[in-house]
């Protein structure tokens, strides 16, 4: 879903169609349909390791000083294991699945919408946590998730997640926004300072709207939309184009928007808050509106294929252990999945708090990404709902 570069740029683009039916959830619990992947055996056991891993992963999740010669986990984990780490950075999880494809990786960090798809592919095997020492200690809410398992069974380890909140300009925006429907019902107010996420996947956050606001409508789940709910969120989002300044898939623009008094309020990762904070240009609160809001959750997986499965195991445990995981949730600026990061983070004491990393209850009401497919996933067994090419094709039309 993101192209990142660590509290420098984010997300880019969104999902591709899934090759099998995916799901969704209410609220953070999503419920997997209609997958049946291949038979992969899981591994039982681990050897010394093959000397070699070969990772695909988003930017800023495997660090060896390339950036900053003090960020470097990666160098401490080759001494530990004998294990030399191959990167290959991916833009988009669209990357990601058709390098997974190839075979010639072991291990990749890939966000929830391209999880089905490399599990209905048959791309990725089966995880045996056991082999995973630090599994143990993952947040319960993020373990056997419909996006990295199929029917009880992990296909992944969790690795950290973030939620695509409400940001406004405190000495623009009165009152303090408390719904979404500060962005979605057309406030003149706000004309020209509005923004939103630049993607298909942004039809989401409408439809999550509507879907609380307009029961009516008869949407069960964000992800999975009729055509004629389709409609209604297109429409809706038509109607906030008038007042939208731009779009953003950029971080450095979106903090650079917000900072020169451009954005009042818009969609924004806590990352983009905590950055423009630190800039104290303007002040800015960011919230998660009492609608809920759609967010994001990775997950490390291993390949069907693997030439290096013991490597690979052994890096999985490795960057999701409480250092490290902390380590790389602090740079990269996101939630770490570890339930013991916490105590490991050196620069930002209230960073944990700041990312409501152990709030269960708060990501209770964050609908993590997922792709849109024919076969609804709202758990109503029907298969009349739009997929993510309709999608594609409104969002160009919400656009031009």
């Amino acid at each position: 879903m993101r192209a990142f570069r660590p509290l420098t740029a984010l997300a880019a683009t969104a999902a591709l169609l899934l090759t099998a039916a995916c799901s969704s959830s209410t609220g953070g619990d999503f419920a997997a349909q209609g997958i049946n992947p291949p038979k992969i055996p899981m591994r039982q056991s681990l050897g010394q390791g093959e000397g070699t891993v070969n990772i695909v992963a988003w930017a800023g999740y495997v660090e060896y000083g390339q950036d900053s010669k003090t960020v470097d986990w990666v160098t401490p984990f080759t001494q530990q294991t004998g294990c030399k780490v191959n990167l290959k950075v991916a833009g988009t999880s669209d990357e990601m699945v058709a390098l997974m494809k190839t075979g010639q990786y072991d291990t990749v960090s890939a966000s929830g919408d391209a999880t089905l798809r490399l599990i209905a592919a048959g791309d990725v095997a089966p995880v045996n946590t056991e082999l995973v020492p630090n599994y143990a200690t993952i947040y319960p809410d993020l373990k056997v998730q419909p996006w990295n398992s199929v029917g009880g069974v992990p296909y992944g380890v969790p690795h950290g997640r973030g939620a695509n909140l409400l940001m406004y300009n405190e000495a623009k925006v009165s009152p303090a926004p408390t719904s979404w429907g500060t962005v979605f019902d057309s406030d003149p107010r706000y004309a020209g300072h509005l923004t939103a996420y630049d993607s298909a996947i942004y039809i989401a956050d409408a439809a999550l709207y509507l879907m609380k606001t307009q029961p009516s409508l008869g949407i069960k789940n964000p992800y999975a939309l009729t055509r004629s709910q389709l409609d209604q969120a297109v429409a809706l989002l038509k109607g906030q184009k008038k007042n939208i300044s731009s779009y953003w898939n950029d971080y450095t623009k979106a903090q650079a928007a917000f900072d020169s008094g451009d954005y009042w309020l818009g969609t924004t990762w806590e990352v983009i808050h905590q950055a423009v904070a630190a800039d104290g240009k303007v002040k800015t609160a960011a919230v998660l509106p009492s609608e809920g809001a759609t967010g994001w959750s990775d997950t490390w997986m291993v390949s069907a294929h693997a030439q290096h499965p013991d490597c690979a195991y052994k890096w999985m445990d490795y960057i999701v252990s409480p250092t490290v995981n902390a380590q790389v949730a602090e740079y990269f600026g996101e939630a770490p999945a570890n339930s013991q990061a916490c105590s490991s983070i050196k620069d930002n004491p209230n960073f944990c708090a700041d990312y409501h990393a152990a709030d269960e209850s708060w990501w209770k009401n964050v609908y993590f990404w997922n792709t849109p497919t024919r076969q609804c996933v709202d758990g109503s067994g029907k298969d009349d709902c739009t997929d993510y090419a309709q999608w594609v094709t409104a969002w160009n039309e919400i656009k031009s």
